[in-house]
């Protein structure tokens, strides 16, 4: 006989099958969703240390290196090769892929010539600080600093970690001065300017006199 089931089974079998579908999309979402969580986080991270990586490379002063591009196209290159019988269409194809180098080589350099140029104008970290302190009259802590010039150059990003790290180099080459008040600990700049030539004149101007008091004298 064959085997027969009634509507009503038929429908349990499909609710049944339907209920099992649900509760497998849902763990494959929630697994997934999982995933996500674990790679967003991964990645505030890598932005985070790149943010910090970036600061550390300004403190230290060192400026976008200008981008080497590849050796200007001979003149050789560009004359076509002499046509050998039976093969004409290929000195031409030749000629026309080298000249569509050159234009892409031209275009390329002309493109990265303006960014190497305002990497290179742009003032390093090290320099921000230095003319900051110069400027100021009165000891500066590192997070003030850092609020300074954060308020005026909002793009760099300054955090106020690289800035004491960068201030502390300053104090190592005798280019800035550290004081500590309790717990807080102040920068200021180191005055530079050398005794101009006309305060060490009265000291020689003083000497001869006395040189020439005792020539008379004896």
């Amino acid at each position: 006989m064959p085997d027969t089931k009634t509507p009503t089974e038929l429908t349990s079998q499909y609710t049944a099958q339907v209920v099992a579908d649900l509760e497998r999309n849902a763990k494959e979402q929630e697994r997934i969703g999982g995933e996500i969580e674990a790679l967003q986080e991964q990645l505030n991270a890598l932005r985070h240390d790149h943010a910090v990586l970036t600061n550390l490379h300004q403190a230290l002063g060192v400026t976008t290196a200008p981008v080497e591009t590849g050796p200007e196209p001979t003149a050789a290159t560009s004359v076509p090769r002499q046509k050998t019988p039976g093969k004409p269409a290929e000195g031409k194809r030749r000629t026309r892929k080298a000249d569509s180098a050159k234009a892409t080589t031209a275009r390329t350099s002309a493109a990265r010539k303006p960014a190497v140029e305002a990497a290179s104008a742009q003032p390093t970290l090290i320099e921000l600080i230095r003319r900051y302190l110069t400027e100021q009259r009165e000891p500066r802590s590192a997070a003030e600093v850092s609020t300074a010039l954060g308020q005026t150059h909002p793009e760099r990003r300054i955090q106020t970690n690289v800035v004491r790290t960068t201030l502390e180099n300053l104090v190592a080459k005798s280019h800035a001065h550290r004081a500590k008040q309790g717990t807080s600990v102040f920068y200021t700049a180191v005055d530079a300017e050398e005794p101009s030539p006309g305060t060490e004149q009265p000291v020689k101007a003083e000497t001869k006199v006395k040189a020439e008091t005792k020539t008379d004298s004896a």
